[in-house]
């Protein structure tokens, strides 16, 4: 594992936000979620594609809060315009659970 510095880590804006819509995304290769995340004021509405179908149905998944950076650039995704990375821990089966905070905080919200 290679180290990074504090101003690497400073560099990724990783961000809390409120999923407030789920989309079937038919045209994945693999099963996937088009999510619509409400970060604040500040970072606003992005949207991402999430491969978690197998672990989160989508009223599981309408107003979950996730942590996702919010700064990389846009990345076309089929038909699908990804804006945002939401993040989680790929399990041994290769399954997605999902980086949550385990208590309700304000949209918009750094990673400190």
């Amino acid at each position: 594992m290679s180290e990074i510095s504090w101003d690497d880590f400073q560099k990724v804006e990783l961000r809390v936000g409120t999923i407030k819509a789920v989309d079937a995304f038919p045209e994945a290769r693999k099963p996937a979620w088009k999510l619509t995340v409400d970060f604040g004021n500040e970072v606003g509405i992005r949207r991402s594609s999430a491969q978690v179908t197998d672990r989160y149905s989508a009223q599981e998944l309408l107003g979950k809060q996730v942590l996702a950076v919010v700064n990389f650039p846009p990345k076309q995704i089929g038909p699908f315009m990804s804006e945002c990375l939401v993040t989680g821990f790929v399990t041994d089966d290769g399954s997605v659970v999902l980086a949550v905070p385990d208590q309700p905080v304000a949209n918009g919200l750094r990673l400190a």
